[in-house]
């Protein structure tokens, strides 16, 4: 049988604004296992982020309403934006002619500008959503830094401007990134991150989440893991289509102490391919949809989306940075953005807290790329879940899980249905083949335990 998802549109919007009354003023932890973020009550929270960097920056009240209405009705839960924005944020003033600081100086914030903020913020809380508020991108300092400068930073303004913007938004649904795109191999610029982290953690105390964006295929973990202040790995995998994201999410899962582990930033949709659109083109909705499922099934507790138009905000009259192919507000309703939502949605169907990575589900060929296979199940080993990348045969341990028999599913990510199969006996090893073929063809094959009764994949429980 073939289960759809048919809500009408109404009904959604009902739903989801029931959901943000229900966590307007929520507030995060991490879960007790350290794996995972959870609210106050301990009810799993799954971080779908989108990279809207430019947001604060870019977008006027009205578009800023648009956008946020949509990824609320896509079911995001955390927006990405930078304050001192990437593109000369610090001297092109916003939509309404204002700057975020006065005279260039980080312990002097501009009310103007920061009243456009707190509208965004405000608003997304109501829609349900959190913040991934970046206090500032990376100043156009040493090689591999981004944004136009000029560096305003240092370790004594950076402890006054982490503690504005912590006094500012300490009571708002806010998880705070620091780093923005910055390598910190410089120890002078280590200290301003360090100084930045524990001004907010002044102002905020344990309230509020806090964790680093690193540059392009480097890590959090790399220079502050054993901070206090870092409360989970972040990873910024890039935008090349070849990234073994399994093996880097795996690093910061078995890293000690225990921190949960996420990607910040894959290779977004509609993006030039290692940024060689005429050697290798732009990225697609099967690009983002891979990094998703590899991502989750190696580890992480969430993950973030992002679109090359979308980012940048990019509209007409606009120039772009690295060839957009649409503008931002055409972006927002892309294939690959809507379909996100269904990975969140398959793996919150099972018992979300004790899902962990395990390859020993598979004994044949894991393959890499856009052909890799990859499995995750609960630890109770009551379900598993095996990720196939392009439509091939593949064979599984079936004595890795428990019980008599098991109830077989395929879930489609391109659609979010569940396809039931028939029950089969849990004994030995097993080939399974998914249901269409073809390459970019991904599917998701779901085992139960036939005694738990889970409902069917991606469907509440």
């Amino acid at each position: 049988m073939t289960i759809r998802a048919n809500i009408p549109r109404m009904l959604w919007v009902m739903a989801v604004t029931l959901i943000s009354l229900s966590t307007w003023g929520a507030k995060l932890k991490v879960s007790e296992n350290k794996r995972f973020l959870v609210y106050e009550d301990n009810k799993p929270f799954f971080y779908l982020g989108d990279t809207a960097w430019e947001l604060f920056h870019r977008l006027g009240r009205e578009d800023a309403d648009r956008y946020l209405q949509v990824r609320a009705d896509q079911g995001y839960t955390v927006i990405q934006a930078v304050v001192l924005a990437e593109l000369n944020g610090l001297q092109d003033p916003n939509p309404y002619g204002h700057t975020p600081l006065k005279n260039g100086d980080p312990t002097q914030l501009n009310e103007d500008y920061f009243r456009h903020v707190d509208y965004i913020v405000g608003k997304a809380e109501k829609l349900g959503l959190f913040i991934g508020m970046l206090p500032t991108w990376g100043d156009k300092v040493g090689p591999k830094a981004w944004g136009v400068g000029p560096e305003v930073f240092t370790k004594e303004n950076a402890a006054v401007y982490g503690e504005l913007l912590g006094k500012r938004y300490k009571d708002r649904q806010i998880i705070w990134i620091l780093g923005g795109d910055r390598t910190s191999d410089d120890p002078k610029h280590q200290a301003i991150w360090r100084a930045m982290a524990q001004g907010l953690r002044k102002a905020v105390g344990k309230n509020q989440l806090m964790t680093y964006h690193p540059p392009g295929g480097q890590n959090s973990s790399k220079w502050y893991h054993n901070e206090e202040w870092l409360d989970f790995n972040m990873w910024q995998n890039g935008h090349c289509d070849d990234v073994m994201v399994w093996e880097r999410i795996q690093s910061d899962y078995n890293r000690e102490p225990i921190k949960p582990v996420m990607d910040g930033e894959p290779l977004y949709e509609d993006h030039p391919i290692c940024f060689k659109p005429k050697e290798q083109g732009y990225s697609n909705a099967a690009d983002v949809r891979r990094f998703l499922y590899l991502n989750l099934f190696s580890g992480a507790f969430g993950h973030t989306y992002g679109n090359h138009s979308v980012w940048q905000m990019h509209a007409p009259g606009r120039k772009g940075v690295n060839g957009p192919l649409s503008f931002w507000y055409e972006a927002i309703e892309r294939q690959g953005a809507v379909q996100m939502r269904y990975g969140k949605d398959l793996v919150l169907s099972r018992p979300f807290m004790t899902r962990i990575p395990d390859q020993t589900l598979i004994v044949s060929d894991p393959g890499s790329g856009a052909k890799r296979i990859q499995a995750t199940r609960d630890s109770e080993r009551t379900y598993a879940m095996i990720y196939a990348a392009a439509s091939r045969t593949f064979t599984l341990d079936l004595e890795k899980l428990k019980g008599e028999k098991l109830r077989v599913w395929w879930f489609n990510p391109r659609t979010g249905d569940a396809k039931g199969m028939p029950e089969m006996e849990r004994k030995g090893k097993h080939d399974f083949t998914p249901p269409d073929a073809g390459e970019n063809i991904d599917w998701v094959l779901v085992l139960d335990d036939a005694a738990k009764n889970y409902p069917a994949p991606g469907k509440a429980k």
